[in-house]
């Protein structure tokens, strides 16, 4: 039988992304696996080589010395208010901005978008001390404050959502304008709607970056009553015994939020990147 060329090419295909799935999966199926298993366990089956991604031990007491050994429900509590608290307000604030870009004329608009553009190629590192200091003087150290406020508004975002918002046609709020809507009720009531793949390409993004912050929580909150999970993945190291096991059940519970939010917006995550194009 002879083989179809486009159906070899397929079949390539199809076969080098299951090979990426694996490369991709086989780290976390190793955390998770080994969050249920002792200490012993872990590290017989680590040096076993295929055993360590093998169920071969289930148990959760490592879970149970996760939130008996440190307050690290407070932690949990902590990154996801925090996390929603900057997403959702970074929401309404960089979408509002992203609107006027893509439909308001003022002065300097072109001149200011590229402004906002190109803070996204800076690295966080490079502002921690500026930051820092400007955090100080308003007082609001030691405080949830600080680990929101300076992260609402995020240059990509207003990016996302200006591209997006620049490919829905202007016959749409023309007809809202003709109903009677004005400028703010057209947005909340009749862009809004339509964009939600950009909305959920935003929150899983902003979120994602916000629940991974290490240096920021660090340098700006010395009070434990203010430390996010990844503080509290930290202390794990630093306390003695080192049990890699409990670290491991400590990692598979602060990547599960992401991976809930991911899972809930997959659908409109693709389209939302694809709206960008324009």
């Amino acid at each position: 039988m002879k083989l179809n060329r486009n159906n070899v090419m397929l079949g390539l295909h199809y076969l080098i992304l299951i090979v990426l799935v694996f490369v991709f999966i086989f780290p976390l199926l190793w955390m998770l696996l080994s969050s249920f298993k002792s200490e012993r366990t872990m590290m017989t089956d680590l040096y076993s080589g295929f055993k360590a991604f093998l169920p071969t031990e289930v148990s959760l007491d490592n879970y149970k010395e996760v939130f008996s050994r440190m307050n690290f429900g407070k932690y949990l509590f902590n990154s996801i208010f925090v996390s929603g608290m900057t997403v959702g307000i970074g929401l309404i604030i960089n979408s509002m901005a992203g609107y006027a870009f893509a439909r308001l004329d003022f002065p300097g608009k072109d001149i200011i978008f590229a402004v906002i553009v190109s803070l996204v190629i800076i690295p966080f590192q490079s502002i921690v001390l500026p930051l820092f200091l400007v955090v100080k003087d308003l007082g609001m150290l030691d405080s949830y404050g600080a680990l929101i406020i300076p992260f609402i508004a995020n240059a990509f975002s207003i990016f996302m959502f200006r591209q997006f918002f620049l490919n829905i046609p202007k016959e749409v709020e023309e007809a809202a304008q003709i109903d009677g809507c004005g400028f703010l009720r057209t947005f909340f009531q009749v862009i809004v709607p339509m964009s939600k793949p950009v909305f959920a390409t935003a929150t899983i993004l902003n979120f994602t970056g916000v629940w991974n912050q290490f240096l920021w929580p660090l340098v700006a909150t010395t009070d434990p009553k203010f430390s996010t999970i990844q503080i509290g993945i930290q202390e794990f190291f630093t306390q003695q015994p080192v049990y890699y096991s409990q670290i491991m059940a400590a990692l598979t519970i602060a990547s599960l939020p992401m991976l809930i939010l991911f899972v809930s917006l997959q659908k409109y995550f693709i389209n939302g990147m694809g709206g960008m194009g324009k």
